[in-house]
């Protein structure tokens, strides 16, 4: 099977392509001990490549307390022992070239965990070689944070230091202080840091939380975003990080040189970037972050990742982009290790293969790259994780309207037997038991399944040049549908997408030349170009 990279230029083998993210935790251990590690990565890249994606990102692997699993780094350039070592990392990488897939690897460079060298020096005193390496504020004068920011994972962004009597900044978890970008000494070592993972041969980078570097040097108080404003963008209620407006502590503007630092490395390797981008605004960052030749090659947002469904907000993202992206570069996503599973997001919870399946065409037919889970591909729900088993720390500010992001991070299902082939230990995470029921194994054996059905479209997708390199025109031809025309010069290539349990019935649709088949999904259009759309069904065809 042919990767799109294959049939584009090498140097842009990423505009298009298909990135299958590896949460490591969760996708098979390989010594028993119940923690996903890179041999179990190398042991099923073969499985990956049988997709006919392009590229795997893979999850923090470095040396970490693991508080925050891996995303609180402790030593940027060793393996933690739970996932294997340096050695291991490289026969993955090897292998994985070997199958043509590329590797991109997570780098968290905007914070550290507090056990890291660099923070363990800086909180000694205000006068050694790190003092300036970390954001670091007096109190006030009745002894309360500098100001009002707020960590995104709640209370304040502030934490105190006993030995410096200062707070430092963390804009996340206590134990994940915020490096100072503004000292050029740690942007060089983490540019430095980068460098080495390159020097191993890795194809990219994904960038986590990366319009969070900065910060505005004076400290000023965030406004308050105010409640019927927080409404309207339908911020998360339970967490006070929506209460205010991001001004300060956030996509700062001096981001931008770093990124143009950080792209100069990059192209020297031949190396490409996708960054993670979290805003109020997201499609305004990405645009700034990914336009030009010299900032990240793309990026992607939560503007998919969120709990809004309707076909009319879709349309409002796919527009705004269209109209703001400029000769940037969107990345999308339906799913990721911090939110609920698409399926179960936008369905009533539980496993519907025929809304996955719309949904992945969909994301897979806008312009731009795409990044699939691990499991999507399969069609998996949230997993049921019982409250005494729950793990993430995020869990515990927001208990119990929220739980935390242990749902989407249940361990992968390759079989049908204990723990569903995952460990022959005890798993970190336990495996939803109906997860079992759908594993690797019996779907790809199963002719309809999620699985073969996936495989298959990304297989029929890649003859149609224009579905993932050409321009997008978003047609309003019904309410309750997406619909869109890609065009390549004379080629047209009209999609239509049903993501509601409604069957709906479109009047009016361009002229066809000719109607396509081979994607999987089902339609009904009668002599008078009446086209219907059973729930949860796509429709391609070529137009005039």
């Amino acid at each position: 099977m042919k990767n799109i990279s294959e049939n584009l230029n090498n140097e842009l083998w990423w505009k298009g392509a298909v990135v299958y993210q590896i949460y490591l935790r969760s996708f098979l251990d390989s010594n028993g001990d119940g923690i996903g590690d890179l041999p179990g990565v190398k042991a099923k890249l073969q499985y990956v490549s049988n997709l006919g994606v392009d590229a795997i990102w893979l999850s923090p692997f470095y040396e970490s307390p693991m508080f925050d699993y891996g995303y609180d780094i402790k030593n940027y350039r060793k393996v933690d022992p739970i996932f294997g070592d340096l050695q291991d990392f490289k026969e993955l990488v090897s292998e994985a070239h070997g199958l043509g897939l590329k590797v991109i690897v997570d780098q968290v460079l905007s914070h550290t965990s507090r056990e890291h060298p660099w923070f363990i020096e800086s909180n000694k005193s205000k006068e050694n070689k790190y003092a300036n390496w970390y954001v670091w504020a007096d109190p006030k004068d009745d002894g309360t944070p500098p100001n009002n920011w707020l960590s995104m994972f709640g209370e304040a962004a502030w934490t105190w230091s006993s030995n410096r009597s200062q707070y430092y900044l963390r804009k996340f978890f206590h134990c994940q202080p915020a490096l100072n970008f503004h000292n050029q000494e740690v942007q060089q070592a983490q540019l430095e840091n980068v460098e080495f993972w390159l020097q191993l041969g890795v194809d990219g980078i994904r960038l986590d939380v990366i319009n969070f570097l900065f910060h505005r040097q004076d400290l000023k108080d965030n406004p308050p975003t105010g409640i019927e404003e927080c409404n309207s963008i339908q911020a998360s209620s339970h967490m006070p990080f929506s209460y205010q407006k991001h001004i300060y502590d956030i996509s700062q503007p001096e981001t931008i040189p770093f990124l143009n630092r950080l792209r100069a490395l990059l192209d020297k390797y031949g190396a490409i970037s996708i960054g993670e981008i979290s805003a109020v605004e997201p499609i305004d960052v990405l645009t700034e972050y990914t336009e030009g030749s010299d900032r990240l090659n793309m990026a992607y947002t939560f503007s998919l990742l969120r709990k809004r469904k309707s076909p009319e907000y879709i349309k409002s993202v796919i527009e705004e982009t269209k109209k703001k992206a400029n000769d940037g570069w969107a990345c999308w996503a339906l799913s990721n290790h911090d939110v609920v599973r698409s399926v179960s997001r936008w369905g009533n919870g539980g496993r519907n293969d025929s809304l996955q399946k719309v949904l992945l065409a969909m994301m897979l037919s806008l312009k731009g790259s795409y990044c699939i889970y691990q499991g999507e591909e399969l069609g998996l729900p949230d997993g049921i994780v019982p409250d005494e088993l729950v793990t993430d720390p995020l869990a515990n500010p927001f208990w119990p309207k929220y739980k935390g992001r242990d749902g989407c991070r249940t361990p992968m299902p390759w079989n049908n037997k204990e723990n569903g082939g995952f460990t022959t230990g005890e798993p970190w995470l336990p495996l939803d038991t109906n997860h079992i029921d759908i594993n690797v194994l019996t779907q790809s054996q199963t002719q309809k399944s999620c699985l073969r059905w996936f495989e298959s479209f990304l297989n029929w997708r890649k003859a149609f040049k224009n579905i993932w390199v050409a321009d997008l025109e978003l047609l309003e031809l019904h309410e309750k549908i997406v619909s869109w025309v890609r065009t390549d010069g004379e080629d047209k290539l009209l999609m239509v997408f049903n993501i509601l349990p409604d069957t709906i019935v479109i009047n009016m649709i361009p002229p066809i030349v000719k109607v396509l088949d081979g994607h999987g999904f089902q339609h009904h259009l009668n002599d008078t170009k009446v086209l219907t759309l059973p729930p949860y069904q796509a429709f391609y065809a070529h137009i005039r």
